[in-house]
């Protein structure tokens, strides 16, 4: 008799092939747990810890790859075995690929069953083929942009044709896209580098400050104005200004703006004395400020201004060649900075962060970056991975029914799988003939 005790979860919708493999393992002095579904089976891996996951592929609602997925990054140290009916490649490969370590098909003698169960137990569950230097060469960064998608290289491009011209750019995508780090790139990599560069955040200032936050303003402009003070323009005179989310800066400020641009002069806050100043300005946006034009929310005029060079930026999940050579980027950084040298990384993590769609772009590959080094020892393993990352199952979430309810219902499928068949049906169930019809009766009481 064998003395091993692993803990093996055994999951099919067919009730019969259910605890026939239940009972068939169990016989091997396993520790053995039965699911009728695959949500009842992630419901059980929440609160329990098995060894190995033997699992059916074809299953209604959550179908076995999707268990599989599922257990792979929420649960990687489990081993898993599929049973299918479906000997055909792709479900084989699609197995394989979800994290099994092997597959049987039906039917199978019991021997094939505890051979299978007994390899896949054997088998390192963690093979880590740890990522020495990870992706990134030189060629793939410019300042500090990273990529090597054709979207990187596009921009490089436009980015080397703007860098030594004092003209005005916009700047347009998503939240966390790195726009201000292309504004950046333009303004260091150019020949203004030696000059100021200097990054507002429209959206940040109260819009009773913003104005005197840009233009300055003189002693005795308003109360409490004791002295004279700089604007953000005057301070990056001769180089460049960033007005990041440029859409949210009040038709007051955009009026002023325009007069910038137009008359290459500012008037601070009091002064009825224009100064003039050379200022080139970078604008950027997550809004559409096409669309804020037409409704009357942002001027025309000064659209026209600001976008004398365009340049849009593409999400990260349109972008996927850039995720590695960021995850890169971001682990030497912060690997120095954590004081945490010599960082690996396991494959399957790269494999779940560039599958990951990034509704946060790049600022939230970077956030993420940093949780992973900070909680990890050394290597970075699924475990370090953030839960929102790893693979979802949306699935409805069943009310908690009564013991006597779950009876009634789990009588129910077990009929109709074996056909009406009483008799199976009282086997399956371990009750006699007798107290199958009672419940039969409880249920359809005449």
């Amino acid at each position: 008799m064998s003395s091993v005790k692993e803990k093996l979860l055994i999951v099919d919708d067919n009730y019969e092939m259910l605890d026939l493999v239940h009972r068939s393992v169990k016989n091997l002095q396993y520790h053995t747990y039965k699911a009728s579904s695959a949500a009842e089976a992630i419901e059980f891996l929440k609160t329990n810890t098995i060894d190995l996951l033997i699992t059916d592929l074809s299953m209604p609602e959550i179908d076995g790859i999707e268990l599989l997925r599922y257990t792979e990054e929420h649960f990687p140290s489990i081993s898993k075995l599929v049973m299918t009916g479906l000997p055909s490649i792709e479900n084989a490969v699609n197995s394989l690929k979800s994290g099994a370590l092997d597959y049987i098909t039906k039917p199978f003698t019991t021997e094939e069953l505890h051979k299978k169960i007994k390899e896949s137990l054997l088998k390192s569950k963690n093979k880590l083929q740890l990522s020495d230097s990870i992706f990134t060469s030189e060629r793939n960064r410019f300042g500090e942009i990273n990529g090597k998608s054709q979207h990187f290289k596009d921009l490089i491009n436009i980015i080397k044709r703007v860098k030594d011209n004092n003209v005005n750019v916009l700047i347009e995508g998503e939240s966390g896209t790195g726009k201000e780090l292309i504004a950046r790139a333009i303004h260091y990599e150019g020949a203004l580098a030696k000059m100021p560069f200097i990054a507002v955040n429209c959206g940040g200032i109260p819009e009773n400050l913003i104005e005197s936050e840009l233009f300055g303003y003189v002693k005795g402009a308003f109360t409490g104005a004791n002295e004279n003070r700089t604007g953000l323009f005057q301070k990056a005179a001769g180089g460049t200004i960033f007005l990041d989310e440029i859409g949210n800066a009040p038709q007051a400020v955009q009026s002023k703006l325009l007069r910038v641009l137009q008359e290459k002069e500012i008037t601070p806050l009091g002064s009825a004395v224009p100064q003039k100043i050379k200022v080139r300005i970078i604008s950027a946006t997550n809004n559409d400020l096409q669309q804020m034009v037409e409704k009357g929310d942002f001027r025309e005029d000064l659209y026209y201004r600001i976008n004398v060079i365009n340049i849009k930026t593409s999400p990260l999940r349109e972008r996927k060649e850039d995720i590695l050579p960021l995850v890169d980027h971001f682990i030497k950084k912060y690997a120095s900075e954590f004081d945490k040298p010599n960082i690996t990384v396991d494959p399957k993590v790269l494999e779940l962060l560039y599958r990951y769609s990034w509704p946060g772009n790049i600022r939230e590959l970077e956030n993420v970056i940093q949780h992973l080094i900070i909680m990890s020892d050394g290597i970075i393993h699924l475990q370090n991975v953030p839960h929102k990352l790893k693979y979802q199952i949306q699935a409805k979430a069943k009310e908690l029914k009564s013991l006597k309810e779950y009876e009634k219902d789990l009588i129910i499928k077990v009929l109709s799988s074996v056909g009406n068949n009483k008799t199976k049906a009282a086997q399956i169930l371990k009750i006699d003939r007798k107290t199958l019809n009672q419940k039969i009766s409880e249920k359809n009481p005449e």
